[in-house]
This record gives C-alpha cells, structure tokens and sequence, in this order.
C-alpha cells in the first residue's frame, strides 16, 4: 500500500512538474520571440492576372533569409507568434496582404503594424480593401481560399495555464485616423467616425460540449485602445492583468467586457476538427486555474474591412510578467 502511495505521488509530481516547465518554455518563447530582432521573408510572386508583382511577407523568426515561395506558411512549433501577412489563393489568382513589418530601432528591430489600403486590380477592375495589422499569440492557416467570414480564419491564442501579472512591451503610436470602409465589391467610403490601435491579454476557462460547441469563463482582462499619438517610444509599458469580473472595477469600459460580437468572437478548431466560435458565457472567479490564453496588437479596433487607414503601431520587447 505504501509503494502505491509512494509510486502515485512520484507519477503526480512528475506531471506536475512536466506541466511548469512546458509554462515556462511557453513564457520563454513568447518573450523571446517577442524582442522582433529575427525574421523570416517569404517572397511570393502573385498572378499575372492582378500584376504579377512580387511581394514580401514576415514573420518574427529565423535569420533574415528570403525563400522564394508560394507555398504556405509552416511555422516552427515553438514560435507561438503569428502576423496576419497572408498568403491567399482565391480561385486559382494567388494573392497576398503585408501589414506588419519589421523596422530599424538602435540595434536591433521592433514590429510595425498598420492599416492600410490594398489595391487589386484584375481585368479592367480597381478592387480596394481596408486591411487592419494584426500582430498575435495562435495560428492563421494558409492558404486563404475566400473572403467569407474573415474573423473565422484568425485563431486566437495557445493553451496556456499560467497566471500572469501583466503584458509589458515598448510602443509608439500613430492613431485617430478616419476610418474607411473598403470592401473590395464597392467604392471606398469614408466614415464620419475614427478608430485606435487595440491592444489586449485575455485568459480563459475553455471546454467543449457534447455537441462540439466551446464555452469559456473569462479568468483574466487586460485591455486598451490607445487613443493618443505616442511620438517617442514608451519603454516598458505595463498593462495589467486583473482577474475576475472587472465590471464593477472604475477603469472598466465596455470593450473590455466578454467578447461575442458577431464580427469579433474568437474562434477555435474543435475536437471535430470543426471551426467554431468561442461563446464567453461568464466571468470566472478570481482564482479559477485559466486554460487558455489570447495576446492581441491591432492596428484598428474596427470590424474586418474598416479602419482607420493610417493607424500605425510600433511594438517592440514584449514579454509575459509572471
């Protein structure tokens, strides 16, 4: 009887130990990912049919080499970044879309992020699209094979069962610009409203139902749009992480509240290899164990095909405050 004990507490600390270095290899990862110093160049040459331009697309790995490719992105297990520089191949017309870059700062480089307009012009046709920079902890999944649902395409976030205290980072910011609507399938229109840079650190108590569905608890906020220019770099910036129901906290504003927005929810791949929206169906209390966590840079807070074109955020040395 003593052995089984014994043998059970060996296997339980074992596990447990697995997990806390699997946490730290995940917190090690993300930080040192997130300096920007290093990046990987896919030059992809698109279709005749829409100019046969060859574009750049990055991401913040590797040594600065430059693969001539049209095939899809395959990042290294341990690079939990993704930008959304995407390649798409829409009916045969391969096409891509560069928002985040990297960019000189003293020694070394930080991450650039924006929203622009991205021209497209096939058969006689201007297309014209608003594209927002995204800059993530998940996964993007390439090729893109159509426009429908946008939002879908980006999975949020990596499993993950620490509790951080904050998300520190260095940034400079270009923001306020009038937000542009641009769809592709009509002439771009200009809105009478402006948008920001969104910055958030959520975490979350995730499971699945019976029927495929993904419910979670939000355990963990930190949220932000960042409203001001910031012309020189603000080193070391913190945001916070708090815990629990933040409704009732005085800096609490509405965006920061659960996400089911239509145009906005996050998505996962289910255990049915399904892509499914993630329905937050409540506030977690302040010491429930998260299971997943969702790090978001964002160039506009707007729905996919508006923003405010010219919103430009520089990032640079984020890491994980454990």
């Amino acid at each position: 009887m003593r052995r089984t004990i014994l043998f059970l507490t060996v296997i339980t600390a074992f596990f447990s130990t697995s997990r806390l270095l699997a946490q730290e290899d995940i917190v090690r990862n993300i930080n040192a990912y997130g300096t920007f110093d290093n990046w990987s160049i896919r030059s992809v040459k698109e279709s005749d049919i829409i100019g046969g331009q060859t574009k750049r697309l990055y991401e913040f790995y590797g040594n600065q080499e430059t693969v001539h490719t049209r095939e899809p992105l395959v990042k290294p297990d341990c690079y939990p970044w993704r930008t959304n520089n995407v390649l798409a191949i829409v009916a045969g017309v391969v096409k891509t879309n560069t928002t985040v870059f990297p960019e000189k700062r003293g020694d070394g480089y930080c991450a650039r992020i924006e929203t622009h307009i991205e021209e497209v012009k096939a058969l006689g046709i201007n297309m014209e699209v608003v594209c927002q920079g995204a800059l993530l902890i998940g996964d993007l999944a390439e090729p893109i094979r159509s426009t429908r649902d946008p939002m879908a395409k980006v999975l949020y976030g990596i499993p993950f069962s620490g509790r951080p205290s904050a998300l520190v980072f260095d940034y400079k910011a270009d923001v306020g610009h009038t937000v542009i609507r641009g769809t592709g399938f009509s002439r771009l229109k200009t809105l009478d409203y402006v948008d920001y840079p969104e910055i958030s650190i959520v975490l979350q108590k995730r499971w699945e139902d019976e029927s495929g569905n993904v419910h979670a608890l939000r355990v963990g906020t930190g949220h932000i749009y960042v409203t001001e220019n910031v012309d020189e770099w603000c080193d070391g910036y913190r945001l916070e992480v708090k815990y629990g129901d933040i409704t009732s906290d005085p800096s609490f504003k509405e965006y920061m509240g659960l996400n089911n927005h239509p145009d906005r929810a996050y998505h996962t791949i289910n255990s049915k290899g399904d892509n499914v929206v993630v329905s937050e169906d409540g506030w977690a209390d302040a010491d429930v164990q998260p299971n997943f966590l969702i790090i978001k840079f964002l160039s506009s807070c707007s729905q996919a095909f508006y923003g405010g074109v010219g919103n430009t955020l520089w990032i640079d040395n984020v890491r994980l405050e454990m």
